[in-house]
């Protein structure tokens, strides 16, 4: 066992895990957070933290923790989810939700993403709950990152008014991430006519009108492409994909209806409105010729893309005290709603992202010292240093 990693804080991590959860936007294995919004509040009340637990509006069974220690202004703000993704157990070496070591690693759902994250705050704070601080340190938990990000969605810049620096503990490896894409779901749905197969006259094909529409959403992708380019990202490039597709009901019948669910994520700089905007005027005048109904949804509001400035504050202390440069990254997660409350925002925590959404998921141990130390080091430097 490494020198920092004491048993209570495995203790509270194997607590973490055995509480489900699961957040999907199939109810069937949609799940309260409360089980674990409680236990961090149990646990960093103890260490004299001022908690507020927060109902998420319209979101029954859902909670945000923010946890604050000290007061004044320029605080950190360490932030994570409480839940995970939904797993499939059968398949599954050990039980996804018992903490279990071997390998020098600690395997369970949410080890890695996320709630490993915060049994490693929990052991950073234990030091300093006691000293003097200058800046508040806020631990903020949140609901249904991984479905809607409701809980990310529902903070107000007026329980941030401390806050003024922010780090996201989604796991990087320790290494600062400050930009990544955003993300859009969308569905388009024609509806044309349906009629007997053995006389077109009879029927408006929904599903021809949807090929043409497939065309021009795979033109958009390649016109995306030449207009955008940043060196940062390993894709270098708005990515558009096709992911499903349903319409008619039998080889006989003339398809009276399509639909085609697909997901863009755009570049920083790029508006999620915008391009929403570009879909339709492209895709109008199709759906006109082809003498069908169209019309276009979100399947979630989308998440902006997200870049912090190289020259921040924050991204120059972590790039110093990881010996890192910060990087870029496909995915999306909450920095960009943390950003626009007015807060300098990085992405870093512990373990590898190629265990996140994975059977037997989980975080390395030798992870876990140099992430206390990091924390350690960004408490001192946001919290307990007189700032001008």
């Amino acid at each position: 066992m490494s020198g920092i990693q004491m048993p209570n804080t495995v203790e509270k991590l194997r607590a973490l895990i055995a509480a489900n959860s699961m957040s999907s936007v199939l109810p069937n294995y949609d799940n309260s957070n409360l089980g674990v919004i409680e236990l961090l509040a149990s646990w960093f009340g103890d260490l004299g933290f001022k908690c507020e637990v927060i109902a998420i509006a319209d979101n029954p069974g859902k909670y945000n923790l923010i946890a604050t220690l000290g007061t004044g202004t320029g605080g950190l703000v360490l932030s994570g989810h409480t839940d995970t993704v939904p797993c499939n157990p059968e398949r599954w070496a050990s039980d996804p939700f018992t903490l279990t070591e071997r390998n020098n690693r600690f395997y369970g759902l949410g080890t890695c993403d996320m709630k490993g994250f915060f049994a490693l705050v929990l052991a950073a704070v234990e030091k300093y709950h006691t000293q003097n601080f200058h800046q508040p340190l806020i631990v903020l938990a949140t609901a249904d990152e991984e479905s809607s990000m409701s809980g990310a969605r529902s903070l107000s810049s007026s329980q941030f008014s401390q806050g003024r620096y922010a780090v996201v503990g989604e796991p990087t490896s320790l290494k600062p991430i400050r930009m990544h894409k955003g993300i859009i779901m969308e569905t388009i749905r024609l509806v044309g006519k349906a009629g007997h197969s053995s006389d077109p006259s009879l029927g408006v094909s929904a599903m021809d009108a949807m090929h043409n529409v497939m065309g021009e959403l795979k033109q958009l992708r390649i016109d995306l492409a030449s207009r955008y380019q940043n060196a940062h990202f390993a894709v270098n490039t708005p990515t558009l994909n096709l992911g499903c597709l349903h319409g008619g009901d039998n080889p006989n019948r003339i398809c009276g209806s399509c639909e085609l669910a697909f997901d863009l994520r755009a570049l920083p700089g790029m508006s999620n409105d915008d391009l929403r905007a570009e879909i339709l005027q492209r895709l109008n005048p199709i759906a006109a010729e082809n003498r069908v109904e169209l019309t276009l949804e979100s399947l979630f509001p989308g998440i902006n893309p997200f870049a912090e400035s190289e020259n921040s504050e924050l991204v120059q202390i972590a790039e110093r005290l990881t010996a890192s440069t910060s990087n870029a990254v496909n995915y999306a997660t909450e920095a960009p709603f943390l950003q626009n409350l007015g807060m300098e925002t990085i992405i870093l925590g512990p373990g590898s992202i190629d265990q996140a959404h994975q059977v037997d998921e989980f975080i390395a141990q030798d992870q876990i010292d140099p992430c206390v130390n990091l924390l350690s080091q960004l408490i001192e430097h946001f919290c307990l240093t007189p700032r001008g």
